[in-house]
């Protein structure tokens, strides 16, 4: 099976081989482990008078082979071929502070970039790729909150230990109130299937609603406040968060003069026997940002480029989601998202995308006997507003795209993965993604991207 060929980076081709070599060792490792005692089971969050310590780790590489592209912008996909690497370590630390409070850190240690630094395709292909990278390590703190949970009554449920939250017991009802430095994506927009660039898909716009640009500094985290309530089948969960300074910034301080406010409604519900959820997601951003239209007047008549950070003035950008996940059948789910924003401003945090619809299906090992394995496939169609394509066809320079001209389509990604369990904690996975249009550009593409991902929990 052609899987990667010569074209592919040596490291990646050296770890699939390693890996295949390596299989049956780990799979005698693995059933030999299973019979030693109960103590060699699969590690788990240790949590020792009322603390919690958990770690986890991710190295991802990219490579892209060279493809057709007749011109190239400040914010192009490099046209040549490329590979790129990322890897963090992060430390997750709770404290149990009263009954129903916990304090969490996640202290973390970065390093790498993504493909062509983060640019040029504006539903990128990698999760663990930020805005800001280094060529060696360094250290931030993405999460830093607290969280307390209300008990309204119903059916007592048992809560595992796990990422960022305690083993304990929890009322069915109940209110969530979480505070500090986190994701909005923590809470909101979530999907079982696809959500978790670290264990099922990579690319951004799969991951998350495409034109959910919510608020978050280049690494993807802001200052906020999240309440959720729970009743029932139902849950609404409601926030407000800072936005940076400036577009794709630093959130520094702790103000609300720029802000993102998010609501979000959950139905939980069975089909046929099998679980499945709907949630319908709106935000308003509240911040200085620049109308694509006023962009390009002001270039017309300067004879120039448009320039949005020329032009920003307070204004609001709302958008929505609609997320749906559904289980199939044991071992088999499907996913759905549509996304759109009034696609008037310009995109302030995540990505170039007005309108987005992904889906896609995710199944477990357990089909083909291999129970800890994970197969997933989604498709995403990203398209641009009028206004925005005005702004592009006349050289603006966004977050991630910019090629200097457009010849306009709507950029259209398949992405495939496979997760092979390895032992104990360690996943490793395959992924492949076919980007047509990269930055919504004809003249430009169709461009394989091939993806390695060793992801480890201790």
């Amino acid at each position: 099976m052609r899987i990667l060929t010569g074209s592919i980076c040596k490291k990646a081709l050296i770890a699939l081989l390693a890996t295949w070599a390596l299989q049956p060792v780990l799979s005698w490792a693995a059933d030999e482990s299973a019979n030693i005692s109960d103590s060699a089971a699969p590690l788990k969050p240790t949590e020792v008078a009322g603390w919690n310590l958990y770690g986890q780790g991710t190295f991802v590489e990219q490579y892209h082979p060279a493809f057709t592209a007749p011109y190239s912008g400040p914010n192009s996909l490099s046209a040549g071929d490329s590979n790129k690497e990322t890897a963090d370590l992060t430390l997750l630390l709770g404290h149990r502070l009263w009954d129903g409070a916990e304090f969490w850190a996640n202290p973390e240690l970065d390093q790498g970039f993504g493909l062509s630094n983060t640019l040029g395709v504006a539903g990128f292909t990698s999760g663990e790729a930020y805005k800001i990278g280094a060529h060696r390590p360094y250290i931030r703190l993405p999460r830093l909150f607290v969280r307390q949970v209300f008990s309204l009554g119903g059916e007592t449920q048992a809560i595992s230990a796990g990422p960022n939250q305690m083993a304990g017991n929890a009322a069915a009802n109940n209110i969530i109130v979480t505070l500090g430095k986190f994701s909005v994506v923590d809470i909101f927009d979530t999907n079982s299937y696809a959500h978790d660039p670290r264990g099922d898909f990579f690319n951004w716009s799969v991951v998350d609603g495409g034109a959910f640009d919510y608020a978050a500094d280049a690494w993807g985290f802001t200052n906020g406040v999240a309440v959720e309530w729970t009743q029932a089948s139902w849950t609404l969960r409601g926030g407000i968060f800072q936005m940076s300074a400036e577009p794709n910034a630093k959130v520094s301080g702790v103000h609300f003069h720029q802000f993102s406010s998010v609501i979000e409604v959950e139905q939980r519900h069975e089909w046929l026997g099998h679980p499945g959820k709907v949630k319908v997601l709106a935000f308003a951003n509240r911040a200085d940002m620049a109308s694509y239209d006023d962009a390009v007047a002001l270039g017309q008549a300067t004879h120039s480029t448009p320039d949005a950070s020329r032009i920003r003035r307070y204004a609001t950008n709302p958008g929505a989601v609609l997320n749906i996940e559904q289980e199939l059948a044991a071992n088999v789910g499907a996913f759905a998202r549509v996304s759109a924003n009034s696609g008037k401003k310009e995109a302030y945090e995540f990505t170039e995308i007005n309108r987005s619809l992904s889906s896609g299906m995710a199944l477990q090992g357990a089909l083909w006997g291999r129970s800890d394995d994970k197969l997933g496939v989604a498709g995403v169609i990203n398209a641009l507003s009028s206004e925005a394509k005005r702004y592009f066809s006349a050289g603006g320079m966004g977050i991630l795209i910019g090629d200097g001209q457009l010849h306009y389509a709507p950029e259209k990604i398949l992405e495939m993965y496979y997760a092979l369990h390895l032992i104990d904690k360690w996943v490793l996975t395959a992924d492949y993604q076919r980007v047509i249009n990269p930055a919504y550009n004809q003249d430009r593409g169709p461009v394989s991207v091939y993806g390695l991902r060793l992801h480890a929990d201790f």
